[in-house]
């Protein structure tokens, strides 16, 4: 076992991958952080639900080596560091763990700590599962109807982190360096030099403004969408599409004005499904069909505008199977939908590598401080992760076990506050109550 400079190794195994497998021994080591804010409080729970299962499902013939890894507040406290410097070793070094929300540094430094794990382990896959349970309070009419997975790409897009502040010379260099190579494209920026902010300023002054010294000021930011980036993540959603039987892929873009990168994301994506799985277009295209004798036969593959696809989704969800999307659009459609089937407190996340094996599972809302060590918050979103971890693992009767219980605790009406203010006739329980209901159930 390897050794690190703060973080104890516990007693068990490592995971390992060959050919593109997953081997994962009966005492997997797994890292864990348990977050920041309430994150403390849904961890103490799942973790409790996760063993039970374990326990359930084999008898004691396997079990889970968890190792605590730090990052954020804790970490900051602990060590003087946001990011500890065995965190990402120990993610790299055991392939798969699951972590909480995580609190974002003030002012310098990491941009953001979510953001970083997934770059710095090339996680290049949001999988982002929407499912609705039965009893759980719901803005919409139908939210049964809401069942999809989104493959939101994670590590390009303007989450690349690529942008310079206004005024600072590495912005005046950005600017510079458009103006020389596309004057053209130069002239959009409305008030990129100095001679379009001052003619502002003077028509400011023709009804009355006072007048002032202006300044450029232009924050300059980079989107890039590589073809191997759309590819590796156009492929794993088909993959998993087919695997799992399911009815559609639809690349979500803003392709209609983004055309050379958003446009490129959904061209892309159309190339993948025809050279890698037999894809045709369908009435001259650009949808596509996998056709008879092929693995997958059936899958349609087509597209959707971002814009339109956050209206469908509400009025036609069942129109939705698989979701592939950049970085942000898949940002803005994961948590609406999320809404749709009860909020972001029971939605779950992972990030994957499936070509190298490594995952971090993560509870997908933020840290809720004014409510932690409360023991009151909703530990649906990391429970609901774990599930997704354990379907990652091949321990699928541990998934199902978790699912049973959450499923009956929820259909009992014996809930956290959030949906017991929304639930008629509902009993109030608090996190590591609710965390018993499930181990309960599961019996």
């Amino acid at each position: 076992m390897p050794s690190f400079k703060d973080v104890k190794v516990p007693a068990g195994q490592k995971i390992t991958i060959s050919n593109g497998k997953l081997n994962v021994p009966d005492h997997p080591i797994l890292p864990f952080i348990e977050g920041d804010g309430t994150g403390p409080d849904i961890w103490r729970a799942s973790v409790r639900v996760f063993d039970a299962a374990v326990e359930k499902a084999y008898g004691g013939k396997k079990k889970i080596a968890w190792m605590e890894v730090f990052a954020g507040e804790k970490s900051f406290n602990k060590y003087g560091s946001w990011l500890h410097e065995d965190t990402v070793p120990a993610f790299q070094e055991f392939l798969v763990g699951i972590k909480g929300p995580l609190t974002t540094p003030v002012g310098g430094g990491i941009r953001s700590l979510n953001v970083a794990l997934r770059q710095m382990l090339d996680l290049y896959v949001c999988l982002r599962p929407v499912r609705y349970f039965t009893g759980v309070p719901s803005p919409v009419k139908r939210p049964e109807k809401v069942n999809m997975v989104i493959f939101r790409e994670n590590t390009e897009d303007i989450y690349a982190g690529i942008e310079y502040a206004a005024g600072t010379p590495e912005a005046q260099k950005a600017l510079d360096f458009l103006a020389q190579l596309d004057p053209k494209a130069f002239k959009k920026i409305r008030f990129g030099s100095k001679d379009a902010a001052q003619a502002w300023q003077t028509t400011l002054e023709g009804i009355g403004a006072p007048k002032r010294d202006v300044d450029v000021q232009v924050g300059i930011g980079f989107k890039p969408i590589s073809y191997l980036g759309t590819e590796r993540l156009a492929h794993s959603a088909i993959g998993y599409a087919i695997k799992n039987k399911s009815k559609s892929v639809t690349f979500v873009h803003k392709g209609n004005i983004m055309k050379f990168t958003e446009g490129a994301f959904r061209d892309w994506g159309y190339k993948v499904a025809k050279d890698f799985y037999g894809a045709v277009e369908i009435d001259g295209g650009p949808w596509c069909k996998i056709p008879d004798g092929k693995p997958g036969a059936g899958l349609i593959i087509k597209d959707a505008i971002a814009d339109i696809t956050l209206q469908q989704v509400l009025t036609r969800p069942e129109d939705f199977d698989v979701i592939a999307t950049p970085n942000l659009n898949g940002d803005y459609l994961s948590d609406a939908l999320a809404a749709q089937v009860g909020g972001i407190g029971i939605a779950p996340g992972g990030n994957i590598n499936y070509i190298t094996g490594h995952a971090v599972f993560e509870a997908t809302h933020g840290t809720a401080p004014k409510y932690a060590n409360l023991d009151v918050v909703n530990p649906g979103s990391v429970i609901l992760s774990g599930v997704m971890m354990f379907e990652y693992l091949g321990w699928n009767e541990v998934a199902t076990l978790i699912l049973k219980g959450l499923e009956k605790a929820i259909d009992a009406k014996t809930v956290t506050y959030d949906f017991e203010r929304q639930m008629t006739g509902a009993k109030k329980v608090k996190c590591s109550e609710f965390a018993d209901e499930m181990i309960k159930h599961m019996r």
